[in-house]
C-alpha cells in the first residue's frame, strides 16, 4: 500500500478525517448511497501521475480504442468495457512497482523516478481516467466515426484524412470545453452525485484496501468469486444457449397465432412474459442496474409501462394509428405504404441529394408503428427536460451563476479537494474556443465534404450549450441520459432538407459533444471522489481525448481501405462479418432527417405531423408536478417523479427492445429496494462490487468467445441458438399486405 491512509478508508464519521478537514458527521455527503461507499480521507502525499500512470494509462487507452473501433464494424459488434483494463493494469502495476528501478533522474531540472514506491489507488484511477477516452470518448458511441464511414462507405464520399481527423477531434475537445465551464454546477454540487461512479469506487476500494479479517467475506474475495462465475455463465447466452437472451415462452404456447408472438416476442414484439437471464441483455441499453437510484427505477417503470402496454396496443390493434397494421409492430426498418422494405438508392441523385421526382414517383416512407411512437416520445423528452430543470433547479444555477456557490457548504469530499491547484477556467476556455474555430474552419475549407454551412455549425454549438446543463442534471441525480439526437437532426433537416451529410454532422457538433462532456463530468466526479488531483484530470483527459481520437480514425481509416465492399451487405459475401449494422442505423437516420427531411414526414400533410404536438405536451407535463411539490412540500417523494426519466422508460426502442428494459426493471428492484431497504449492510458492502464483476466477467467471456470460435466461424447451429422463436412476430396484420413467410389477410 502507498500510505497507511490509504488502505484505512472508511465510512464512520467518528473517524473520517484527512487532510486537515476535520470529518463531523454533519460534513458529511448527505447522499446516503455516497456516504456508505465513498472514502472520507485523503493523503494529497500520493503520487498520481507517475511513469507507470503515463505508461499504463496511454497503453490502455490505445488498446481499448483499437479494439471497440475493430468490433463495432462486425455483424456481431462487441463492446469492451474499461474495466476489463482496470482490473488488468493491476498485476502489470504491482508487477513495475517490484521491479522498476527506483533511483531518481533529472530532465530539464525536473527530478523523478520511475519507481516512487508500491502502486497506489490514485495511480490506479487515473489509468483508468486514460480508459475510459477509449470508450467514452472515443470509441464507446463512435459516432464522428460513425459518420465518417457513412461519408465514405454509403455515400462514397472522397473525404480526405484530415478532413475526418479535424472532424473527430474537434468534436471530443469541444466536449472537454463544455465540460470545463461545466464543472461549478455538474461536479461540485453535493447533490450531483452521479450515481454510476459508486461501482467504480466500489471496485477500487475492493482491489486495493484491506480488511478486518473478522468482518466476513472480503470484497475483493467476493469480487473474484462473482467475476468467476458470470464469466462461466456467460458461455451459455453468449455462445452455447443464445435463447436466453431473449426467452419468449408465449410464442411456443401459440406458435400459429400472429397476434400472441406480436405480444409476447422478447426480440421482435412487445415482449409481455418474455425476459432475459443474460446480463449483457440487462445491462445493454440503460446501463448497470446496481447503480440505478430506485427513484429513476421507478419513473422509468412507470413510463415503460404506459409506453408498451398501453399506448402502442391501443396504436395498434384499436386505432390503426399511421396504419399501423401494414407493418411490423416493432421494427427500425424503413418501408413503402405497401409493407416491403423501402430502398433508399431509388431516390438519391450522384451527389447523394434527394431527388424529389423520384421520391415522388416511388412514394412516402414509413415507419413502424414504435419507431414512430418511440420518435415521438423524443420530442416530449427534450422540452420535458428543459421544463423540469428550469422549474426544479432553476433558482440554484441562478444562485451558482452568480457566485454564490463560493459560499455554498461544502460537504468531506469538496473539503478535501481544496488541498488541491484547481484547474483555471480559462484553460478549458481555450480548448473550446480553438475547437469552434476549427469546426468553422472545416465549413470553408472542405464545404463540399461536409454540406454545413458555417451558421449551421454556429446553430449546433448554440443548442449543445442550451441542453447539456439540464441533461447533465438528470444524469447526475439518475443515472439517465436523456438524449436529443432526434430534436437535433430535426431541426437541421428542417433548415437543410435534401442535405443528408449536413445532418449527420449537425448531430455530431449538438449532441454528440454533449455526450462527450458528460462523459468528461462524469470523470470529474470520479476524481472528486477519488481525491485526484484537478490538474492531473485534467492532462490524463485531454491527453486520453488526443490519442484516443487518433487511433479511432487510423484505425477505422485502415478497415475502410483494406476490406472491400465493407459494409455494403449486397456486395460482401453472405459469410462476411463486416457488415456494419450500427453504422446502418446512422445511414438509415440520416435518411429520414436529412435526405427526406422532417417537412415531408412531419410537416403538414405528413403521415406523422401529429407527433410534433408532443413538443408542447412534453414542456407542460413538469409543472403539474412542480406545482404539487409547492403546495405540499412535506410529500418528499412528489419531486422524484421525474418526466424526463419517465419518458426515458421508452427511449432506445428500437433497437433496445421490451425485454431488455423490462429485465433492468426488475433487478434495479430488486437490488436497489429490497436489497438497499432490508439488507443495508450487505448492499454497502457488496452492491457495486457485485455490478463491477459481472461487467468484468461478461466482457472477459466475450472477448475470449469472439477470438476463440465466433472469429474463425465456429458457430452453432441448433434450437438453442435461435435468438426468439417467433417467426410471426414481425408479420403485419392488414389486409392485403403480401410479405415473404407471412400469411395474408
Amino acid at each position: 500500500m502507498a500510505s497507511k491512509n490509504q488502505s484505512e478508508y472508511q465510512t464512520d464519521p467518528e473517524k473520517s478525517n484527512g487532510g486537515g478537514v476535520n470529518g463531523a458527521s454533519e460534513e458529511r455527503c448527505p447522499i446516503e448511497e455516497v456516504a456508505l461507499v465513498v472514502p472520507e480521507t485523503d493523503d494529497p502525499s500520493i503520487p498520481v501521475m507517475t511513469f507507470r500512470a503515463w505508461f499504463l494509462g496511454i497503453t490502455s487507452c490505445t488498446l481499448l480504442i483499437f479494439l471497440n473501433t475493430f468490433f463495432t464494424y462486425r455483424t456481431q459488434p462487441l463492446a469492451i468495457s474499461a474495466i476489463l483494463m482496470q482490473i488488468a493494469v493491476l498485476p502489470i502495476g504491482k508487477f513495475m512497482a517490484a521491479t522498476l528501478p527506483r533511483n531518481e533522474y533529472s530532465l530539464f531540472g525536473w527530478r523523478f523516478s520511475l519507481n516512487p514506491g508500491p502502486f497506489n489507488m490514485k495511480e490506479h484511477v487515473i489509468i483508468t481516467i486514460f480508459a475510459n477516452c477509449g470508450i467514452s470518448y472515443g470509441g464507446g458511441d463512435a459516432y464522428s466515426i460513425g459518420a465518417i464511414t457513412v461519408m465514405r462507405a454509403y455515400y462514397k464520399q472522397g473525404v480526405s484524412f484530415l478532413c475526418s481527423l479535424l472532424i473527430v477531434l474537434s468534436t471530443q475537445i469541444l466536449g472537454y470545453g463544455w465540460a470545463g465551464m461545466l464543472r461549478r454546477y455538474l461536479v461540485d454540487p453535493v447533490e450531483m452525485w452521479w450515481p454510476a461512479n459508486l461501482a467504480q469506487v466500489s471496485l477500487f476500494r475492493a482491489l486495493h484496501e484491506r480488511e478486518p479479517k473478522n468482518s466476513g467475506m472480503t470484497r475483493m474475495r467476493f469480487f473474484y468469486i462473482a467475476m468467476a462465475a458470470s464469466f462461466a455463465y456467460y458461455a451459455l447466452p453468449g455462445y452455447l444457449f443464445p435463447i436466453l437472451t431473449f426467452f419468449s415462452w408465449v410464442c411456443w404456447a401459440w406458435p400459429h397465432s400472429i397476434t400472441a408472438q406480436q405480444i409476447g416476442s422478447g426480440y421482435h414484439g412487445l415482449g409481455v412474459g418474455a425476459f432475459t437471464i443474460d446480463w449483457a441483455g440487462i445491462s445493454a441499453y440503460h446501463g448497470s442496474p446496481l447503480v440505478a437510484p430506485f427513484s429513476s427505477i421507478l419513473n422509468v417503470g412507470v413510463g415503460f409501462i404506459m409506453f408498451i402496454y398501453i399506448i402502442v396496443p391501443l396504436c395498434y390493434w384499436k386505432f390503426d394509428t399511421f396504419d399501423a397494421r401494414k407493418f411490423p409492430i416493432f421494427s427500425n426498418q424503413l418501408f413503402t405504404h405497401s409493407g416491403t422494405k423501402y430502398d433508399t438508392t431509388k431516390i438519391l441523385t450522384p451527389q447523394y441529394d434527394l431527388n424529389i421526382a423520384a421520391y415522388d414517383s416511388y412514394g412516402k416512407l414509413y415507419l413502424s408503428p414504435l419507431f414512430a411512437l418511440s420518435i415521438g416520445s423524443g420530442f416530449a423528452r427534450f422540452t420535458a427536460t428543459l421544463t423540469h430543470v428550469a422549474l426544479f433547479h432553476g433558482s440554484d444555477i441562478w444562485k451558482q451563476s452568480r457566485s454564490a456557490i463560493k459560499n455554498a457548504k461544502l460537504d468531506i469530499h469538496a473539503k478535501l479537494m481544496k488541498n488541491y491547484k484547481q484547474v483555471p477556467e480559462w484553460w478549458f476556455l481555450v480548448l473550446l474556443i480553438g475547437s469552434i474555430v476549427v469546426s468553422l474552419l472545416l465549413c470553408f475549407v472542405w464545404k463540399e465534404d461536409v454540406q454545413l454551412p458555417w451558421w449551421g455549425m454556429l446553430f449546433a454549438f448554440a443548442l449543445a450549450f442550451i441542453v447539456t446543463l439540464p441533461i447533465g442534471i438528470i444524469q447526475a441525480t439518475t443515472n439517465q441520459q436523456p438524449g436529443y439526437d432526434i430534436i437535433a437532426q430535426f431541426m437541421i433537416g428542417y433548415v437543410l432538407p435534401g442535405k443528408p451529410i449536413a445532418n449527420l454532422l449537425f448531430k455530431i457538433y449538438g449532441r454528440i459533444s454533449t455526450v462527450h462532456a458528460l462523459s468528461f463530468l462524469s470523470d470529474l466526479k470520479l476524481g472528486h471522489y477519488m481525491k485526484i488531483p484537478p490538474r492531473c484530470m485534467y492532462t490524463a483527459q485531454l491527453v486520453g481525448t488526443l490519442v484516443s481520437g487518433v487511433v479511432n480514425l487510423a484505425v477505422a481509416w485502415w478497415m475502410l481501405e483494406s476490406i472491400e465492399n465493407i459494409c455494403d451487405v449486397e456486395a460482401l459475401h453472405p459469410d462476411s462479418p463486416w457488415t456494419c449494422p450500427k453504422f446502418r442505423v446512422t445511414f438509415d437516420a440520416s435518411v429520414i432527417w436529412g435526405l427526406i427531411g422532417p417537412k415531408r414526414l412531419f410537416g403538414p400533410g405528413g403521415m406523422y405531423r401529429n407527433l410534433v404536438w408532443l413538443y408542447l405536451v412534453g414542456a407542460f407535463l413538469p409543472v403539474p408536478v412542480w406545482v404539487l411539490s409547492k403546495i405540499y412540500p412535506d410529500k418528499k417523494w412528489i419531486p422524484l417523479i421525474n418526466i424526463p426519466v419517465i419518458s426515458y422508460g421508452f427511449a432506445g426502442m428500437p433497437p433496445a427492445t421490451p425485454t431488455n428494459i423490462a429485465s433492468w426493471l426488475i433487478t434495479g428492484t430488486i437490488f436497489n429496494y429490497f436489497v438497499f431497504k432490508y439488507h443495508k449492510g450487505w448492499w454497502q458492502k457488496y452492491n457495486y462490487v457485485l455490478s463491477a464483476a459481472l461487467d468484468a466477467g461478461t466482457a472477459f467471456m466475450g472477448v475470449l468467445l469472439f477470438f476463440a470460435l465466433q472469429n474463425e466461424g465456429k458457430n452453432l447451429k441448433w434450437w438453442g441458438t435461435k435468438l426468439d422463436h417467433c417467426p410471426l412476430a414481425s408479420c403485419p396484420t392488414a389486409p392485403g399486405i403480401v410479405v415473404e413467410g407471412c400469411p395474408v389477410f
